[in-house]
């Protein structure tokens, strides 16, 4: 437990998403005093499933609605900003692009705002990713490498990248910004993802479906490893103010193809025998694409607590729990 978190009060939005969840328990083990600012009420949410929706202040709005986000920050006298929120389907964002604009551009100025007029709020983070820099020839990326996405998601990520830099520029705004590759862990149930999807085929005892060729490289991030992230920068920010309008890096060194972390699930599943089933259908997908972490380990002294198996065995566990209480899920 860090006494930082206990009795602070912090906003989560996205506390619905995969990542959020995850990171509303962990807060809550620490003793933070957390409102969740949600939107869409999604009774599958690891949020909602767990329970934990009972331990925290819920407001319900959007965060691309300026007087919601600045009466929640000042009613409940927030602290800490942790900005999760975000449209995050990559295949979304090719068919709904204004969604996908609409929520992870807007609603982050509109947070940013919120916060620079509230003064009360200390620090914030804001949730980018490895999308948000578009495609480079040179790997990994670190984080001198422009952004400069393409498609609508990786546009949406690099132009709320920038726009957090602007506030901290032009404003002071205590904001610093987190950029993970592709996250997995329970409570996922977006079976179009490649984690989700392998697991419940694998134990369903069918062959999992990669839609890309499989070639892919690409950085994953267990949920435990992103919360530690979020929470740690938070903590730094509030040491070290000349961390405002940086971007951090997070990640393990090691990149995997698409088909190595399939096979890799299949393994934690017990299931090596099925055969993944590669159709090669995707579209608008940077091929390779992972990042440098040494920024993060250098100057915020993180570090991954799970390598990818360890995090792969805990997140099967959770399916299996998932599936036990309820077969019709499967």
């Amino acid at each position: 437990m860090s006494a930082f978190w206990r009795g602070r009060r912090t906003l989560v939005t996205g506390s619905t998403g995969l990542v959020g969840g995850w990171l509303v328990r962990q807060l809550l083990e620490d003793g933070a005093d957390v409102v969740c600012l949600v939107r869409d009420w999604v009774p599958q949410s690891n949020l909602i499933l767990s329970g934990l929706v009972n331990k925290v202040k819920v407001v319900r709005g959007d965060v691309c609605d300026q007087e919601a986000v600045e009466r929640t920050l000042g009613e409940y006298e927030v602290d800490t900003v942790l900005h999760l929120a975000a449209q995050a389907i990559v295949g979304i964002g090719n068919r709904n692009p204004l969604s996908t604009f609409e929520t992870n551009i807007k609603g982050t100025w509109t947070v940013l705002e919120a916060c620079r007029r509230s003064p009360l709020v200390k620090q914030i983070v804001i949730a980018s990713s490895d999308k948000a820099y578009g495609y480079h020839a040179e790997l990994p990326y670190d984080e001198g490498v422009p952004l400069q996405g393409r498609h609508p998601y990786d546009v949406s990520k690099s132009c709320a990248d920038l726009i957090a830099q602007a506030y901290a520029a032009t404003w002071g705004l205590p904001v610093a910004i987190t950029r993970c590759g592709n996250f997995y862990g329970g409570g996922d149930l977006n079976w179009s993802r490649i984690v989700p999807g392998t697991i419940r085929a694998a134990l369903n005892g069918e062959r999992p479906v990669i839609r890309s060729d499989g070639s892919s490289l690409r950085e994953f991030i267990f949920v435990d490893n992103a919360v530690s992230a979020y929470m740690t920068l938070a903590e730094k920010l509030a040491e070290r103010r000349e961390l405002a309008g940086q971007a951090f890096n997070f990640g393990h060194h090691k990149p995997w193809t698409v088909l190595e972390l399939v096979k890799e699930t299949l393994a934690a599943c017990g299931r090596e025998d099925l055969q993944p089933d590669v159709r090669a259908e995707a579209t608008n997908e940077i091929d390779n694409q992972y990042l440098d972490p040494t920024k993060a380990m250098r100057e915020l002294s993180w570090k991954p607590r799970y390598t990818l198996r360890e995090g792969l065995d805990r997140t099967v566990a959770w399916y299996r729990d998932f599936f036990a209480t309820d077969r019709s899920r499967s």
